[in-house]
Parts: structure tokens; sequence; C-alpha cells
């Protein structure tokens, strides 16, 4: 009887060392295919920076790069061509700047509301049809605004054209929205309970506690979420190039026609002679907003660590 329990011992721990082997190989398995996804993630990234300095530098042999920044003509196809990217630039920031404006607050005050006030099953409806927004495709979004946004801004402000950087910013929002909405949610959600319990303790209202105790308390994912939102903005382009005008020239106001760095990129490549100046010239462009949109995820990622290293403590 004891050799029996000896040999059924025995045989349970090979049937153990045989399991725990097998599930060891599948989870080195796992660990190379991870680590060769993360590697290639890495090849890619360091791939296209490597390929934007090779074509976008030697603009800068032809024009200086004060020139180029801060230049306001844009002609390519001139005798000398002349590259100057300030009309691109500062149609890209006055867009995207007013697109953060009407973005964040609409899109935090719907994360406060799906996080504090509305009753779950309201939340969990609304919030994945929120999100469908970032399923839409750009081309569909330019449609849109080009169809039904564009009269309205024209006769509202009773313009010639309602193609301005106004209604590109406006469609730019909504693209904006379920980036914004979803991060800040999920920020306002992680909010201890303790700190929520203690404002009502005090005899705080629902609208005061989600103002100076839920907010406040969620400030570095809401930072993030907006950080995300513009990076989103910034790298947009069929929407842009669709509906913003397509202007050369520095613009005064929002509701002037203007040209983003991407839509430029975009209309441009296509006219463009490989290894010509206008080539040059067009991933250059494509390097400072590489710059400008890494500068923003960095960024954005660094305050979402934040944030979890807040509420981990």
């Amino acid at each position: 009887m004891a050799m029996l329990q000896r040999q059924i011992t025995a045989a349970v721990k090979v049937s153990e060392t045989r399991l725990r082997q097998r599930l060891r190989l599948g989870e080195r398995v796992i660990e190379g295919w991870i680590f060769l996804a993360g590697l290639l993630a890495i090849v890619v990234l360091l791939g296209i920076i490597f390929i934007l300095f090779k074509e976008g530098l030697p603009i800068f042999a032809y024009t200086s790069p004060w020139e180029f920044l801060f230049g306001t003509e844009w002609c390519p196809v001139s005798d000398p061509p002349t590259f100057g990217i300030a009309p691109f630039f500062v149609s890209t920031l006055m867009i995207t700047l007013i697109a953060t404006v009407i973005a964040v607050p609409v899109g935090v005050a719907c994360a406060a509301y799906l996080s504090e006030v509305a009753p779950k099953r309201v939340a969990e409806a609304i919030k994945p049809i929120v999100e469908i927004l970032a399923g839409i495709p750009s081309v569909m979004m330019g449609f849109i605004g080009l169809a039904l946004l564009s009269p309205l801004v024209q006769s509202a402000f009773k313009l010639n054209t309602g193609l301005c950087g106004l209604t590109a910013a406006i469609m730019l929002a909504l693209m904006s929205l379920p980036i914004i909405v979803s991060v800040s949610e999920d920020a306002l959600h992680a909010v201890p309970r303790e700190f929520k319990e203690a404002s009502y303790a005090l005899g705080a209202t629902k609208w005061e506690t989600i103002w100076h105790v839920c907010i406040p308390s969620a400030l570095s994912g809401i930072a993030a979420a907006i950080l995300l939102g513009v990076g989103r903005a910034i790298g947009e382009t069929m929407t842009v190039l669709m509906v913003a005008g397509g202007a050369l020239a520095v613009p005064v106001s929002p509701t002037d026609p203007m040209t983003t760095m991407t839509a430029a990129i975009a209309s441009g490549i296509g006219n463009a002679v490989r290894g010509g100046l206008q080539y040059q010239a067009l991933f250059a462009v494509g390097l400072i907003l590489f710059a400008l949109t890494l500068t923003v995820n960095i960024s954005a990622e660094r305050v979402l660590e934040r944030q979890k290293r807040k509420f981990t403590r």
C-alpha cells in the first residue's frame, strides 16, 4: 500500500513538472512575441525619424531655418522657389487652439456627468455612443463639415465661404471629444471614494464636490486627456484639407480660409518631384509636425503616469 502511494505521488509530481514546463514554454513564447512587437515599434519609429531627417534636412542648404520657419510665402513653383511655413504653422496653432477651447469644457463636463451624476445604466449607454465618434473616418467628418457645418458658419458670420479655420476647428473639436471624455471619465472614476464621502460629510453639495474635490483630484488625468486631444487635432489631415479653405496666407481671423501643416503635406506631396526642393520642404514640414506631436504625446504620457502614481500611494 505504501509502495502504491509513493508511485502515485511520484506520478503526480512528474505530471506537475511537465505541466509547469509547458506553461513556462507558453509564457516564453508570449514574452518573445511581446518583445518582438515592442522592438518592431521602436524600429519603425526610428525608421520614420531617419527618413524625415534624411529627406527634410537638405532643404536647409537652400533656405535658412529662420526663413523656412518664419517666412510668409510658400511658392514652390516660382523662380526662384520660396518656402516659408509661417502660414501653415499659424493656421495649425489657431485651429488647434480653437478646437481645444471648444472641446475641453464640453468633454470634461460630459465626463463629470458620466462619472458622478448619470445613473449607471445611462452612463453605460452614453459612453459607447460618444466613443463611436472616434471610429468615424476623418474623410466622413470632412463631408459632414462640408455639407452641414460650412453653410451654417457662412450664414452666421456673413462670409463669402464657410470653408475656413472656424469650421475646421469645430470639426476637430468633435473628433477630439471621444479621447477627452474617455480619459477624463477614467480619471474622475479613479478618485478615491473617501474624498467624496468626506466632502459630503462636511455638507458640500454634489456640484461642490465635483468642482472642488473630484476635478482637482483628477486634474493630472484630465490634463493628459486634453494633451491627447490636442495631439489628435494637430495631426488630423483630411478634415482640415476639406473644410479649412486652403489659403496660403497667414490667417488673421478664425473665419479666414487657411491651410494647416498636415493639409499642406497632403495637397503638395503628389505634385512634388522626388528629391526636389518642394519634396524636401514638405518632408521638413513633416519633421516639424512630428516634433510637435511627439512633444504633446510625451507630455500626456508623463502627466498620465503622474496621475497613476498619485492614486497608487
